[in-house]
């Protein structure tokens, strides 16, 4: 054997690494769910419609004095439904969108969340990417309901995709409030998403929200091959 050194074959080949990623964070994921007891947190991920949240004050405005909210169906995180009530807005060019679902139960502040294409279609052209909730210097627009009409002066919104969890599956994936995942969709429109807001609550359960332009683009509906991670 001669003394110069002798390049050795790897015998299993060149290696993708976001294949080596995702077997690392499959590994990881599991094996934080064995610890403690605990068990691989199961991930939802759904598509957010256009609807809105009403306050007290527009609800007595648009249904009538001490009017309520009435269920139709459970939504997926805990004490959250869809109403039957439904209303009109409309946009700044006088466009309006008819049927726009309400939300349950009341918040404090009334808001409208659209998709993108929502937006273009009332006439708006700054909608500002927000969680829900965040809705200060947001463009507004005129409400209708069966008993009246609201101005809203701001509330107009396009959510943010955003992830609910637990502390426990917080703690499993390793991220604080307010932190950014990916969201990774397979299939043949599939991509990622690099900014899924991290949002904790007591009561959540794992659940990611993306609106429908969103979840038309990477063919949502058509695949099960979804990966949440860091």
């Amino acid at each position: 054997m001669g003394s110069g050194s002798t390049a050795v074959a790897n015998p299993i080949g060149s290696i993708d690494r976001s294949m080596v990623e995702h077997i690392v964070r499959q590994v990881a994921l599991e094996y934080l769910g064995r610890g403690e007891n605990r068990t691989a947190p199961v991930l939802n991920v759904q598509a957010s419609s256009r609807h809105m949240h009403v306050c007290r004050e527009d609800m007595d405005v648009l249904f009538g004095p001490g009017a309520e909210l009435t269920f139709d169906r459970p939504l997926y995180q805990e004490g959250n439904f869809a109403a039957k009530e439904t209303v009109t807005i409309v946009g700044p060019r006088s466009r309006l969108i008819s049927n726009l679902r309400i939300l349950g139960p009341m918040r404090k502040q009334s808001q409208v969340e659209l998709a993108f294409t929502d937006a273009i279609m009332l006439g708006f052209t700054d909608i500002p990417v927000r969680l829900s909730g965040d809705i200060a210097a947001t463009p507004g627009a005129i409400i209708i309901g069966p008993k009246g009409v609201v101005e809203l002066k701001e509330g107009v919104i396009r959510a943010a995709i955003h992830v609910h969890m637990n502390p426990d599956e917080a703690a499993q994936f390793g991220v604080a409030k307010g932190d950014r995942m990916k969201l990774r969709i397979g299939g043949k429109a599939g991509l990622t998403f690099n900014n899924v807001v991290v949002r904790i609550d007591p009561a959540s359960r794992l659940n990611v929200h993306m609106d429908t332009d969103e979840a038309n683009a990477c063919g949502l509906h058509l695949t099960k091959d979804i990966e949440l991670f860091k």
